[in-house]
């Protein structure tokens, strides 16, 4: 990607056009949008909206759900035709879970805001709307950029016999362009990841930790090289269905899985589907969407979202669920291996769990996160990631034990000017 591409990412991330045919809601909006650093343009209704979207690009848009000639949700239709990329939050009146639902499950919005909205949600939600446009902006890029080399390829090998007489020179090039293919489907892989870690930083830090129990794994099982590959990407992108999900959602998931409600399970139990349909962006990642789609599958059957059971199961998906398991334990230790191997042959393939048990002395995890409010900082906790203010620059560094002092600083700057990301310390 040119560094003109990425400079019209960048100067469009930060623009919002807000719908709504009231004029104090639209300047209301306006306004705590603007102070929080975002431009925003207001139109009051559905036909000047969509006269503008087709000539201007937004990384937000904005719209209340009771609008005419057409209502809210067909007119962020309409947006995603026009901007695939462009993020859709709505504005709603009353919450209708079963459309909210459906809206989010097939792609329409991004997220939905409940009337009278709460200031610090609603500058959140678009915050994060904006850098979902980012990272898709960068992601259609990138995969424009890889097409091209993908079709420079195919006629290079289409007219390989021709080029085999011109030597060794013609052979570098193919190997510089299979080595540029490589290290472009990486970094898609990374920004998928980005991504996933900027909408929720457990989950990213959780597939760091995944990756390192499957690459032990694969190490200690001698995989061959394409299915190592297939397992260690695998590891990174299991959970990037879940970018669909409210965060608040996953947070109970993780906590209570047994206190969702049915709608609640069923939306996260279709996440290894969304996860498999979007790592199909690449023919490559074909055998990664398979193993993410089957990550959840029991060894006795009673998984999802297929029901397979035993040697149905791929084998690499049967490894990829024990070290999801075990990443993600509250355990520690001996504790984790405990309760893991007392659910061999029901929850988990045997083999998978001999396999992880072996290669545990040589995984190297990195250190489990969590987030926290500013409010619940304690002295003696450590960051995880470091803390910058809205201008880019270093409040307080990753590593650092926490003191009161330093707290009350944290604190200080937050009233002055609200920090723009989640706290994570090490667990």
């Amino acid at each position: 990607m040119n560094t003109a591409e990425r400079f019209m990412v960048c100067a469009s991330a930060n623009r919002v056009l807000v719908v709504d045919d009231e004029e104090p809601i639209r300047f209301a909006l306006k306004a705590t949008l603007e102070a929080s650093g975002f431009e925003v343009m207001l139109t009051e209704g559905v036909p000047q909206a969509l006269e503008r979207i087709q000539q201007e690009e937004f990384a937000v848009v904005l719209s209340d759900y009771k609008m005419t000639p057409v209502d809210g949700l067909e007119f962020l239709k309409a947006v995603g035709r026009v901007q695939p990329n462009c993020s859709r939050l709505m504005l709603t009146g009353f919450a209708d879970v079963t459309l909210m639902i459906q809206a989010i499950n097939q792609g329409e919005i991004y997220r939905f805001l409940v009337k009278p909205w709460i200031r610090d949600e609603l500058v959140n939600a678009v915050r994060e709307a904006s850098q979902c446009y980012r990272s898709a902006s960068l992601e259609t890029a990138l995969q424009a950029e890889m097409k091209l080399m993908n079709e420079e390829l195919r006629r290079l090998n289409g007219s390989l016999s021709e080029q085999l007489t011109q030597g060794q020179a013609q052979k570098r090039e193919l190997e510089r362009l299979n080595g540029a293919l490589h290290e472009n489907l990486r970094r898609s892989v990374e920004l998928c990841l980005h991504t996933l870690q900027t909408f929720h930083p457990s989950l990213g830090i959780n597939a760091r930790r995944v990756r390192a129990l499957c690459s032990a794994m694969a190490d200690d099982l001698r995989l061959p090289a394409d299915q190592w590959r297939v397992l260690e990407i695998g590891a990174l992108l299991h959970d990037i269905g879940l970018l669909g999900v409210h965060r608040d959602l996953i947070d109970r998931w993780r906590e209570n899985p047994e206190g969702l409600s049915d709608a609640e399970q069923a939306l996260i139990q279709h996440h290894p589907v969304i996860g498999e349909e979007l790592a199909g962006f690449s023919e490559d990642l074909k055998d990664v969407g398979t193993i993410i789609r089957a990550h959840h599958e029991r060894h006795d059957g009673y998984g999802y979202p297929d029901g397979l059971q035993g040697d149905d199961i791929p084998w690499l998906a049967r490894l990829l669920a024990v070290a999801v398991r075990y990443a993600e334990h509250q355990y520690k230790g001996r504790d984790a291996v405990f309760e893991i191997t007392a659910t061999r042959g029901a929850e988990f393939d045997p083999e998978a769990v001999r396999a992880l048990v072996r290669s545990l002395p040589q995984a190297v995890l990195p250190r489990q996160q969590k987030g926290l409010l500013l409010s619940e900082l304690q002295p003696g906790m450590v960051l995880a990631t470091s803390v910058y203010n809205t201008q880019g620059l270093l409040i307080f560094p990753e590593g650092r034990p926490l003191t009161e002092n330093w707290i009350a600083k944290l604190k200080a700057h937050d009233r002055v000017s609200p920090l723009n990301q989640s706290l994570q310390v090490f667990a």
